[in-house]
Parts: C-alpha cells; structure tokens; sequence
C-alpha cells in the first residue's frame, strides 16, 4: 500500500509540472487576433478558435491523469477499514494525556499533591511602603 502511494505521489508531481511546461509554451487565442483582422495568415484551417493540436491534446491528457491521481489519494486518505471501529471523530484516536507533571512545573500548577504547601513565601511589609500599618491576623 505504501509503494502504491508513493508511486501515485510521484505521478501526480510529475504530470502537474509537465501540465505546467505545457500550458507555458503554448499561446493564447488572443494572439492570432491580429490574424482575423488581415495583418497576418492565421495558422488554423477551422476558424479563430483553431483545431486541437498536440499541445493541447497533451494538456488534456496530463489533467486527466492529474485529477485521476488526485481522486485516488484522496479515497486512500479516505479510507474506513484502516480506522479503528466505533468512532467517527478524530479525538477518540488520540493518546491519553500524560498522569504525572513534571517536577519542574509542579510548583507552578495550583493545587497539585505535589506542590509545597509555600512554594512562593509573601513579600515582607516594610515600613516606607504603609504596608506595616494593616495589622495581620
């Protein structure tokens, strides 16, 4: 299955660039407008729309190959007998989260067991900052 994908990947890069190159060299309808007008000889016996030459035929082709790869990516990407049954959402497959916090992090997580009962002692009152005033309890 893995070489199949593999195969359908590298056929499907290889007929985009190729669609690619071949889109590039061929011209536009708009450039044998000038024809039509009399300034030049058109090149196509069948009107200014033209007949399908090689170019083109071959664009054709390599889109159909193109959207042929694509479609079958994407039912193997799609596919239910590879899932786990009894679940339809993404979530039910993932990995249960880790049971214990690190040492380095526990004093920062409120109310874990772990944590000392002080883990950041108050700040003493001075007397220039009116603090001292406020008698504790």
């Amino acid at each position: 299955m893995n070489l199949l994908h593999n195969l359908l990947v590298a056929v499907q890069i290889i007929s985009a660039l190729v669609m690619i190159g071949l889109v590039l060299i061929q011209h536009g309808k708009g450039a044998d407008m000038g024809a039509s007008f009399g300034s030049g000889a058109s090149g196509s016996l069948f009107g200014a729309t033209g007949s399908a030459n090689f170019l083109s035929r071959s664009t054709a082709v390599c889109a159909a190959v193109f959207f042929a790869c694509t479609l079958t990516l994407a039912f193997f990407a799609n596919d239910r007998a590879s899932r786990p049954a009894g679940g339809s959402s993404v979530l039910e497959g993932a990995a249960a989260p880790a049971a214990s916090v690190p040492s380095t992090g526990a004093a920062l997580v409120p109310g874990s067991a772990s944590a000392p009962a002080a883990a950041v002692p108050a700040p003493a009152p001075t007397a220039s900052s009116g603090a001292g005033a406020v008698p504790a309890k």
